[in-house]
C-alpha cells in the first residue's frame, strides 16, 4: 500500500492558513449577520410607518416599500431612511437634510454610504446593543470608517471623577487593558473634554497622553461629553489616523449625535433625574441623601435637577433642607421645601461662580469646596452681601451642598488674632479676687512659656525684669493697683531661656459694682525691634552729624585754599598796550567746590601767557588737579613752546601724575610787538573777539579732552588782534544750561558781550551778572583788551 508523508502546518495550504481563512470568513460572515440585521430593523420600522399612514396590512406595506425602492432606483434600505426621516425629524432627518461632503480627503470613495443611512444604521445598532463594547463597533463600523477615523473609545466618569473605558474598537486588546482606568489626576484627551464639558479636537495629538497614541502617533483626536439631563455620564472620543484640521459643521454635528446614541448606554436607568414637564420624581436613591443631610451638623440642601421639556437642565429644585440649615432671608423652611433655587436666590446664585460650581459637579460627579464665596441676596427688598464656606457633592441623582455662612464673633475673633500675631501683643486679665489669670497663647509665646507652665502675676514682674528697669515697675504698679488709674511701663524682660526682650505693657482698673479694684487687664507688647531700630537710628544721626560736620570743615579748608591759588578778583596784568583783567566766581554752595582756573603771566620771552582750564568735577580732588595742571602749564610755558606743545606736554601731566583727573583747557601766546596770538584748545569752548563790528567766536579747532589718553593731537591756530579788540576767555560755567545746547548759550553771552561798556572790568561783571546758566558750576572769565596806541 503506498503512503503518503503529512502536510506540513506552516505551509500556506496547511492546517493552520485553512484555520485562519475558516475564521476570516467567518468573521466577515458574522459582520455581514449584523450588517443584515441591522438593515432589516431599519425596512421593519419603515413597513410600520406605511402600515399606520396607509393603513394597510404588513404584506401590502413591503410590496409597497419594494414597488417605490424600484421606482427611486434606490435600495429599499435607502428608501427606508428616507421615509423613517420624514417621520421622525428628528436630529439625524436634520443632519441629513444640510449634510455637506467633507473635504479633507481626496474625494469620496465609490460606494459610500449616504449619512443619513450610516447614521440611522448606527442608531439601529446601539438601540439593539446590548453593552457599550458592541455601541463602540457599531459606531466604528456604521459612522466613523467612513468619515475616515481609525478608532473609537467611550470612557465611563466614576464618582471620584476617574475614568474606565467602557467599550472600545479598533484598539488592540492589550493597548485596552493598559487604559482601562485612568485616575483623577491625569490629563488625558479624553479629561480635557470633562473638563470644558464640551467637545474637543486635537488637530495632532503629540505630548498628550491617551489611548493608542502610539500608535498612531501624531494623528488628531476628537472627544466629545456623553450625557443627559445636564449630566456627563462618559466621554466619546474617536481616533483619527493623520494630522486633521477641525472638522467642518455637518461633521462636527454628525459626531454629536453618535455621542447622544452612547448616551442610553452608559446612563443608569435607576439614577435618572427630575422629569421637567410634570414636576420633580425624586430618585429613590435621593432618600438616602436626604438622610445624610439631616446626620451632618452643618446647614446643608439636597438639590435635585430640574430638566426642561427638551430634557436639559434648567434649574435645581431645594429638595430638602436640614435642621440647621438658616434662610439668610428669614424664610421658615417648608418656604423653601420643594422650591426652585434660581427663584429662591435669584441675586446668589443666578449667573454667578456658585451655580457654575453646581452645573459643573452635577456634569462631571467631582465635589468642590470653596471657601469664603461671596454671595448676594435680597432681604426686604434691600441687597445683603453674605460670605460662606460651599461645599458642593453629587450623590446618587442628587446634589449635596453644604452652605456654612460665616459668623461673625468667629470671623472678629480670628481677626484679632492675626492683629495680636502681626504686632506681636498678648492680652491678659488677672482677676484681684480670685487670683485667677488669663493670658493669651501670644503672651505665653511672648514670655518663653507653655501653657502647662501657666500664666505669671503683675506682682512677679520686677523679679522677672532687669533690676535698673524695678522702679519704673513700682511706679507702674502703684498707679494701677492704688491710685486705679490706667498706666503703662516698658522694660526689659529675662525669660527663663536666657532670652532679653524689651516689653511694654499697658493695662487699666476693672471695678466692680461698689467700687471696689476686681480685676486689671491689659496688653503686653514686643517693642524689642522698635528699640533696636531707634537704637541703631540714634547711632546713625550721630555718624551723619559727625560726617556733615567733617565734610563742612574740608569744604571750608578747600575753598580757602581755591580762594588763596585763585581769588574771586584780582588787579589787572600791567603789560603796556594790553588792559587785563580777570575774574572767578566758585560754586554757590559750598559742598561744590570745583576745579576751574586761569592764568596769566609774562614770560621771560615777553610774550603773554593767556589760559583758562575746568578740571571734571568737584571737592578736594578737583581742586587739587587744578592746582598741579596750573602750576605745570606756568613751569612748561617758561621753554618757549607754543600752544599746541604746551597742552600736548599738560596731557602728558594730567594721564601720568594725577589719579584719573580729566580737564579742558584752552592756551593763547600773545605777542604785544606784532599783535598776534597763537592759540590751541583742549576739548574746551573757543575763545570771543569782540570789537566794533561785534562779536564772534574763534572758530572751532581740533584738540580733545585732557587725560583721557597717553597720545593727544593738538591743532594750533593763529589770528590778529588790532587795537580795540577785546579777547574773552571763559569757561563753561558762564553759558552751561541743562536744557539748552551750548551754541545756543553761545549766542546769547555774544549779545551780551557787544553790549557798550565804559571799562573791560565792568564788561566782565557785566557778563557774570546776565549769564544765564544754571548749573552752578565754577566760572573763570580773562578779558584782554588790545590798547590803541594813542592810549599806549
Amino acid at each position: 500500500m503506498e503512503t503518503r508523508d503529512a502536510e506540513p502546518c506552516d505551509r500556506p495550504g496547511g492546517t493552520v492558513g485553512r484555520l485562519a481563512v475558516t475564521v476570516e470568513r467567518l468573521r466577515d460572515e458574522v459582520r455581514e449577520a449584523h450588517a443584515a440585521a441591522d438593515g432589516r430593523a431599519l425596512v421593519e420600522v419603515a413597513k410600520g410607518i406605511l402600515i399606520e399612514r396607509l393603513g394597510c396590512s404588513p404584506a401590502t406595506a413591503a410590496r409597497q416599500l419594494a414597488e417605490l425602492a424600484a421606482q427611486s432606483g434606490v435600495s429599499a434600505l435607502e428608501l427606508a431612511v428616507d421615509i423613517i426621516n420624514q417621520a421622525a425629524r428628528d436630529r439625524v432627518a436634520e443632519i441629513a437634510a444640510d449634510f455637506v461632503r467633507r473635504t479633507h480627503d481626496a474625494g469620496p470613495e465609490p460606494g459610500d454610504e449616504q449619512p443619513a443611512l450610516r447614521l440611522r444604521s448606527a442608531e439601529s445598532a446601539a438601540m439593539a446593543a446590548g453593552d457599550t463594547q458592541a455601541v463602540a463597533e457599531s459606531l466604528l463600523r456604521h459612522a466613523l470608517v467612513p468619515l475616515g477615523a481609525a478608532a473609537v473609545a467611550v470612557w465611563t466618569v466614576d464618582r471620584d471623577g476617574s475614568l474606565a473605558l467602557s467599550g472600545h474598537a479598533g484598539f488592540g486588546s492589550g493597548e485596552a487593558e493598559r487604559w482601562r482606568h485612568v485616575p483623577p489626576g491625569v490629563t488625558t484627551v479624553a479629561r480635557q473634554a470633562l473638563v470644558s464639558r464640551g467637545t474637543v479636537h486635537l488637530e495632532s495629538v503629540t505630548d498628550v497622553p491617551s489611548i493608542g497614541s502610539l500608535r498612531t502617533p501624531g494623528g488628531a483626536r476628537t472627544t466629545l461629553c456623553v450625557g443627559t439631563g445636564g449630566r456627563i455620564h462618559g466621554v466619546l472620543e474617536i481616533c483619527w489616523p493623520e494630522p486633521l484640521a477641525p472638522h467642518p459643521p455637518a461633521i462636527a454635528r454628525q459626531l454629536e449625535a453618535l455621542a447622544e446614541l452612547c448616551a442610553h448606554t452608559l446612563e443608569n436607568p435607576a439614577r435618572s433625574a427630575t422629569r421637567a414637564a410634570d414636576g420633580p420624581v425624586a430618585d429613590p436613591a435621593v432618600s438616602d441623601l436626604v438622610g445624610v443631610a439631616d446626620a451632618i451638623y452643618d446647614p446643608a440642601l439636597v438639590l435635585v435637577p430640574h430638566l426642561n421639556a427638551e430634557g436639559r437642565l434648567a434649574d435645581f429644585r431645594i429638595q430638602h433642607v436640614n435642621a440647621h440649615f438658616q434662610d439668610p432671608a428669614g424664610r421658615p423652611r417648608t418656604a423653601l421645601d420643594k422650591a426652585l433655587l434660581l427663584e429662591t436666590y435669584p441675586m446668589a446664585v443666578g449667573g454667578g461662580a456658585f451655580y457654575d460650581h453646581l452645573e459643573r459637579v452635577f456634569a462631571t460627579g467631582e465635589p468642590i469646596h470653596v471657601r469664603r464665596m461671596s454671595m448676594t441676596t435680597h432681604v426686604d427688598q434691600v441687597p445683603l452681601q453674605i460670605v460662606a464656606d460651599v461645599s458642593i457633592s453629587r450623590l446618587a441623582g442628587g446634589l449635596l451642598v453644604i452652605w456654612r455662612i460665616e459668623d461673625e464673633t468667629v470671623r472678629l475673633a480670628r481677626l484679632l488674632q492675626h492683629a495680636q500675631r502681626l504686632g506681636r501683643i498678648g492680652g491678659f486679665e488677672e482677676n484681684l479676687e480670685t487670683g485667677e489669670i488669663t493670658w493669651s497663647s501670644q503672651l505665653f509665646a511672648l514670655y518663653g512659656r507653655t501653657p502647662a507652665q501657666g500664666p505669671s502675676s503683675l506682682h512677679a514682674l520686677a523679679a522677672q525684669a532687669h533690676p535698673d528697669d524695678s522702679v519704673a515697675i513700682g511706679r507702674f504698679l502703684r498707679t494701677l493697683l492704688h491710685h486705679r488709674r490706667p498706666a503703662t511701663v516698658a522694660f526689659r524682660l529675662h525669660r527663663a531661656d536666657g532670652v532679653a526682650r524689651h516689653i511694654r505693657i499697658v493695662a487699666e482698673p476693672v471695678s466692680g459694682s461698689s467700687e471696689r479694684l476686681t480685676a486689671v487687664r491689659g496688653a503686653y507688647q514686643d517693642v524689642s525691634s522698635q528699640h533696636w531700630t531707634e537704637v541703631a537710628l540714634a547711632a546713625t544721626r550721630d555718624r551723619l552729624a559727625h560726617t556733615e560736620q567733617e565734610a563742612i570743615e574740608r569744604n571750608r579748608l578747600t575753598l580757602q585754599l581755591q580762594h588763596a591759588i585763585m581769588p574771586p578778583a584780582r588787579d589787572p596784568l600791567q603789560v603796556p598796550g594790553l588792559q587785563v583783567a580777570v575774574r572767578y566766581r566758585p560754586a554757590e554752595t559750598e559742598s561744590l567746590v570745583g576745579g576751574d582756573w586761569y592764568d596769566a603771566v609774562v614770560l621771560p620771552s615777553g610774550q603773554i601767557l593767556l589760559c583758562v582750564g575746568d578740571v571734571a568735577g568737584h571737592g578736594i580732588d578737583a581742586a587739587t588737579g587744578m592746582v598741579v595742571l596750573r602750576n605745570a602749564l606756568r613751569g612748561l610755558a617758561m621753554t618757549g613752546a607754543g600752544p599746541a606743545q604746551l597742552l600736548s606736554w599738560l596731557n602728558s601731566v594730567a594721564y601720568h601724575l594725577t589719579d584719573f583727573v580729566t580737564a579742558t583747557a584752552v592756551c593763547a601766546l600773545y605777542d604785544p610787538g606784532t599783535r598776534r596770538m597763537r592759540w590751541a584748545r583742549a576739548g574746551h569752548l573757543p575763545p570771543v573777539v569782540v570789537n566794533a563790528g561785534g562779536a564772534a567766536a574763534l572758530p572751532l579747532t581740533h584738540g580733545a579732552l585732557l587725560g583721557a589718553g597717553l597720545e593727544l593731537e593738538v591743532e594750533e591756530a593763529e589770528t590778529e588782534l588790532r587795537p580795540g579788540d577785546t579777547l574773552l576767555m571763559y569757561t563753561d560755567g558762564l553759558i552751561e544750561r541743562r536744557d539748552t545746547a551750548w551754541h545756543e548759550s553761545l549766542d546769547h553771552l555774544l549779545a551780551n558781550a557787544q553790549v557798550p561798556v565804559e571799562t573791560l572790568g565792568r564788561l566782565l561783571d557785566n557778563l557774570l551778572t546776565y549769564g544765564k546758566s544754571d548749573t552752578d558750576d565754577d566760572t573763570c572769565l580773562i578779558g584782554v583788551r588790545i590798547t590803541p596806541k594813542e592810549a599806549e
